[in-house]
């Protein structure tokens, strides 16, 4: 499916007074100081609209944001200096490149934000641009960069396929024959850490906010009436509305204060500055940043006669600081007396001075006294860089005789993905903008990305990638560090279509049926925790993981799958759907406000109903996709996708709550485990469990309670697949016992298993829409041709407005499908589709 779509980037550059006023109030206050705060300082107010909880780039960009927009009462508490802990040591690289397409637009705003800075604060920032290079030095690679051209056509960065040729005509010190070709990005480049951290903070104190050096927060206690109280070192006590911690690799302690367990690790990373080079020093112009993804490497120019590389090790040479995650980060002695960040060993820390931060062609060196791990660094370890520098010496032979001037190593957050965690959790107003792995560039993105959020209630584009819900109560301490060394050691890793990752799995999120099904040749996927089969091998086949940019083994098989559902039966895992049970006086009424279909009432459980009906955000777009059953005695068994489980719990509890609404929301998705049936001849199977004639007469969007298979279920007449079936729950640990019945019953009805790549194909050729993919929080309901979903004269519910708005000045884009011929590769999601002078996107 495809949607038309203009060139002008998405919703982060948009001005907030587009979007509702935040419905979030607070007292006002004299913020008008632009001092740096310091414990003896006593312009720090009692009371705050945001309290911001880490001073480094992505701390100050919120701050910075925020102050901007227009709100007033922020405030910065920052334990040390401001870029303590990763922001002062970091290379400093940013690149519009990124592999998950949602994140591409962000960095395109950062990378604009930085361009002008200097000029609105008056602080350099010492930005360079002279563009980068990803260098394929193998087939695979000139897929992947071929793949990723397909997808770039709809973005406003530009980005383009070069020759080695003239790879080498930008960069004069490479040996390019082992070079098949690079991927170019304009614009990208590197800034000093420092510097843009300053730039930042000198915008947001010019605006009104505050910011405070040496303000250690010691702990965080929620307020009945709603709020946080923040407690100081030095005994204060600062009431706020929202909480935001930005940590850094203090983040994980600074959660636990409010019972959040952070799945955050500090990763040593390491790179090596040179002494001057002579070829680098005749180079006429700045070479552009080089990424050697297969030598697993960055490279660039510093100053006018250096070179800075910075390897990622693998999984089983790099190093992570498990010690910290068990005893906290260390302490330090002594306070700094400097602005500049320099760096000093304590308690076995190398020393080393840094002479690669620069305002202009200056350069700054004095002594610093340190104060808790924020300006040190680890002792280096080279040598287990030595694989990845022998492939910088391949591609730089003047490497060969270069000197090490200096080797940073310091430490960075990761997350089990590699993704940031930007948004707010499940405690109400409690925010995370923390495990930035590529902190510098997203700095600008997600300062600005957060800070519309807290101001107008509502993302403003939809980035789940990054929302912290992403991870659950399955995310335990050996899946974290599993999939961190995972993320870190394959960082530069050939990125696949449909790729899969597979340490740490599986978690404890395994339904009732998974060894069953394993047996049965499911290959199984990754979703939220779960193990969820993707497709099967046939009898006597593998189901093994053969990653392509062509059609590869499980294409076969899913039309195997397909097959067999538009012919005979298919049965499906589906436990990995999100499953919420909703009670309460107010459950029908809650419902009716905070979706925008017409809900059936929830009295007679003789007569219960499904309905499928939306969530939207207050400007229209779609928060998230429903399934809504009538259980009887005012409950409702609501269902909506695996991956966006606690994103939509989180949405739905918020509006709960703020409404004032008496309802019970049950979180059930492990306990309630489900199976899908569905083809021709579906009913006749299901008949043969029960007494016959239930399922022959079963009504389209109706449900029952029913004994199946000497198992009770909650059956419901409605299929993914858009053939004819049911989805089927029950309690999880009798799920293999109705799976058993069904497939043994189902032998002389010709039954068979089937994967959800079948079910994807299956529901697309049935126009079916899926949330995450044809629609989001950036489409409307409209857009996506689901306006027969939306019941305007129902009464108020959220969004309605927004959709009135939307019919009155019509439609700018929208949702149709498409039907491509070829033989050998498939669209994915996300290509450029060019017609007609128009560009729009491919969505799945």
């Amino acid at each position: 499916m495809i949607r038309e779509c203009g060139r002008q980037g998405r919703a982060i550059c948009q001005v907030v007074g587009e979007r509702r006023q935040a419905s979030l109030h607070c007292r006002r206050l004299n913020t008008a100081s632009s001092a740096l705060c310091s414990p003896s300082d006593d312009c720090l107010p009692d009371g705050a609209h945001t309290v911001i909880i880490g001073g480094g780039a992505v701390g100050c960009s919120i701050a910075y944001h925020l102050a901007k927009l227009g709100q007033e009462g922020v405030i910065l508490l920052e334990r040390s200096e401001l870029t303590s802990g990763s922001t002062w040591h970091a290379a400093g690289l940013t690149a519009l490149y990124h592999p998950t397409p949602n994140l591409k637009s962000l960095h395109y705003y950062s990378i604009n934000l930085y361009s002008q800075l200097s000029r609105e604060t008056g602080q350099e920032v010492s930005f360079h641009q002279p563009g980068s290079i990803r260098l394929a030095t193998s087939p695979d690679r000139v897929d992947e960069f071929r793949f990723q051209m397909s997808r770039q056509g709809h973005k406003d960065a530009p980005q383009k396929l070069m020759t080695p040729e003239e790879i080498q005509e930008m960069c004069p010190i490479l040996n390019t024959d082992i070079v098949l070709a690079g991927l170019f990005n304009p614009g990208d480049g590197h800034i000093d850490p420092y510097s843009l951290t300053q730039a930042l903070a000198t915008g947001a104190r010019r605006n009104g906010a505050q910011l405070r050096v040496r303000a250690e927060v010691t702990g965080l206690q929620r307020r009945p009436q709603g709020g946080w109280d923040v407690h100081t070192k030095e005994g204060r006590v600062i009431r706020t509305l929202n909480v935001v911690n930005a940590a850094g690799f203090w983040a994980r302690e600074v959660g636990s204060m409010a019972g959040l367990d952070l799945p955050l690790v500090p990763v040593e990373h390491q790179y090596i500055v040179t002494a001057p080079i002579p070829d680098v020093k005749r180079l006429k112009r700045e070479i552009p940043v080089l990424r050697h993804l297969d030598g697993s490497f960055y490279l660039r120019q510093e100053r006018e006669d250096c070179l800075v590389v910075g390897p990622y090790e693998s999984p089983d040479t790099m190093k992570i600081r498990e010690d910290w995650l068990t005893r906290g980060v260390p302490p330090g002695e002594g306070k700094s007396v400097s602005h500049r960040p320099h760096i000093w060993g304590v308690r076995g820390v190398t020393p080393i001075i840094r002479t690669d931060v620069t305002d202009g062609d200056s350069v700054h060196s004095a002594a610093l006294e340190p104060e808790g791990f924020g300006k040190e660094l680890f002792p280096s370890d080279v040598e287990k860089l030595s694989p990845h520098l022998d492939a910088a010496m391949e591609l730089v032979p003047s490497l060969k005789t270069a000197s090490v001037k200096s080797v940073v190593c310091g430490p960075i957050t990761y997350t089990p993905d590699a993704l940031p965690m930007v948004g707010p959790t499940l405690l109400p107003n409690m925010w995370l903008a923390v495990g930035f792995s590529y902190g510098i560039v997203h700095a600008g993105c997600f300062g600005r990305f957060l800070a519309e959020w807290l101001l107008t209630g509502e993302p403003p584009c939809e980035v789940i990638e990054v929302d912290p819900l992403r991870y659950g109560s399955w995310t335990d301490l050996p899946f974290t560090l599993a999939k961190v060394r995972e993320s870190y050691g394959l960082n530069t890793a050939v990125t696949y279509p449909k790729e899969e990752r597979f340490a740490g799995r599986p978690t404890r999120r395994v339904s009732g049926v998974y060894e069953t099904l394993v047996q049965r040749g499911a290959h199984m996927g990754f979703q939220f925790g779960w193990e969820h089969p993707y497709w099967f091998a046939a009898a006597g086949g593998a189901a093994d993981y053969c990653p392509s940019f062509y059609r590869t083994n499980w294409h076969e098989a899913v039309k195997r799958e397909w097959e067999l559902v538009m012919n005979n039966i298919g049965v499906i895992d589906l436990s990995p759907s999100a499953k919420f049970i909703l009670s309460g006086a107010d459950s029908f009424k809650f419902l009716q406000y905070v979706t925008a279909n017409v809900i059936p009432p929830s009295e007679d459980v003789t007569r219960c109903r499904t309905v499928i009906s939306h969530c939207l955000t207050s400007s229209g777009k779609v928060h998230s996709e429903l399934t809504v059953t009538s259980l009887g005695e005012g409950r409702y068994l609501l269902v909506s996708g695996g991956s966006s489980e606690l994103h939509d719990l989180r949405w739905l509890e918020d509006h709960a709550r703020q409404g004032g609404y008496h309802v019970t929301l049950s979180n059930v998705t492990d306990s309630m485990g489900c199976l899908g049936v569905a083809g021709p001849r579906s009913a006749q199977l299901l008949d043969s469990l029960c007494e016959p004639g239930h399922f022959e007469n079963f009504p389209f969007l109706s449900a029952r309670k029913i004994v199946l298979g000497g198992v009770l279920v909650t059956a419901l007449r409605i299929s993914y697949t858009g053939e004819l079936g049911w989805e089927l729950y029950c309690d999880q640990q009798n799920l293999l016992k109705l799976y058993n019945r069904l497939m043994e019953a189902g032998q002389e009805h010709g039954a068979g298993d089937f994967g959800s790549y079948a079910m994807n194909v299956l529901r697309m050729e049935k126009g079916f829409r899926m949330w995450g993919s044809d629609m989001n929080k950036d489409t409307s309901l409209l857009e996506a041709g689901l306006g027969r979903f939306v019941k305007l004269n129902k009464g108020d519910f959220v969004g309605r407005t927004a959709v009135l708005q939307e019919k009155r000045q019509g439609l700018q884009r929208h949702l149709v499908t498409l039907a491509v011929n070829t033989d050998n590769v498939d669209p994915m999601g996300d290509e450029s589709v060019h017609c007609a002078g128009k560009v729009g996107e491919m969505l799945e």
